[in-house]
């Protein structure tokens, strides 16, 4: 059992990262960045996969449950967690919650993959399918938190979370500090935010670009007009299927993000194809969602580095990695 701080969240900033990357590091090992040449090739640039689906749970975000778990208040010990999520985020609070030894409800919407209601089942979290969308999840996971003595509601934009998100970005820029940029993909954009902390400290000069489905584009419009806007989510890619801007990440998209960048979820497919065959990595639609943005760049920077964030692909992923 994880042992917790009992402690208030810290704010948004370097230092509170460091603080985090101490935390994530006594229960994750690093993630490994390489070269792939193979992938070089057929990219046309020097390309650096940051491997975060080799993590439990198969992705990034279990950072930010590890570094919740440390952080917890004692009524949130004490009261267990409720949240929502189509899959990594709900893994992620189901980790952290079993190991603060505390309980955890996760409601997810009828479109998460079975795969991953399965592997947050097996976690140990009660799972609440309700909803056709994230959004619907949402409402009804905040219903549940209302009653006296009611589990505590964990935003996926918690600044806990992020902080645990961002270690992900201390590491990469600790393991290769002379990157042109860095491609993240975004749902909510806590990951990104996390990449533009760090590179603001650590490598000014670096590039940090967004990269989101088209058929998911709320936060990309949000960062477009400086507002939170709402727009459907149809995308096949289950961690890009947010229908609306988070007020908790807006403003630092909008500073840190050097550009934002649309794509197809044929173009996910294609990047995940690409992973795959050129560089032995089975990935999901959002972890190949950086790949994609680069491929989609008409003038590639010399080094960069993409984010490969999860790995937990669906059974209609994986077939569709077979097509030609």
């Amino acid at each position: 059992m994880l042992t917790t701080t009992l402690a208030a969240p810290a704010a948004l900033t370097f230092d509170a990262i460091l603080a985090a990357g101490d935390v994530v590091a006594r229960e994750l090992a690093p993630t490994p960045l390489l070269a792939h040449p193979l992938l070089d090739l057929a990219v046309g640039a020097e390309v650096l996969v940051k491997h975060e689906h080799v993590l439990p749970t198969g992705s990034f975000k279990v950072r930010g449950g590890v570094h919740l778990a440390a952080r917890l208040t004692e009524v949130e010990h004490e009261r267990g967690l409720v949240t929502c999520s189509t899959g990594n985020h709900a893994q992620s609070v189901a980790y952290g919650a079993r190991l603060a030894g505390t309980r955890a409800t996760v409601v997810m919407p009828l479109c998460a993959p079975a795969v991953k209601r399965e592997a947050v089942a097996a976690l140990g979290a009660d799972v609440v399918i309700h909803g056709a969308t994230l959004g619907e999840a949402a409402a009804h996971a905040r219903s549940l938190a209302r009653d006296a003595g009611a589990p505590s509601y964990v935003d996926t934009t918690d600044t806990r979370i992020i902080l645990g998100h961002a270690t992900a970005y201390l590491e990469l820029f600790r393991q290769a500090r002379d990157l042109d940029a860095v491609f993240v993909p975004i749902g909510s954009g806590t990951g990104a935010v996390g990449a533009c902390l760090v590179r603001d400290a650590l490598a000014p000069g670096c590039r940090v670009v967004g990269v989101q489905s088209a058929a998911a584009p709320a936060v990309w419009r949000s960062w477009r007009s400086g507002v939170v806007e709402t727009a459907p989510a149809t995308t096949r890619a289950s961690g890009l299927a947010t229908s609306n801007g988070y007020p908790a990440t807006l403003d630092h998209l909008r500073h840190g993000l050097q550009d934002f960048l649309l794509v197809s979820d044929d173009d996910l497919d294609g990047a995940a194809r690409l992973l795959a065959s050129h560089a032995g990595t089975l990935a999901e639609g959002a972890g190949a969602a950086a790949l994609a943005g680069l491929l989609a760049t008409p003038v590639k920077p010399s080094r960069v580095a993409v984010m490969c964030t999860g790995g937990n692909a669906s059974a209609d992923e994986i077939a569709r990695l077979a097509a030609a």
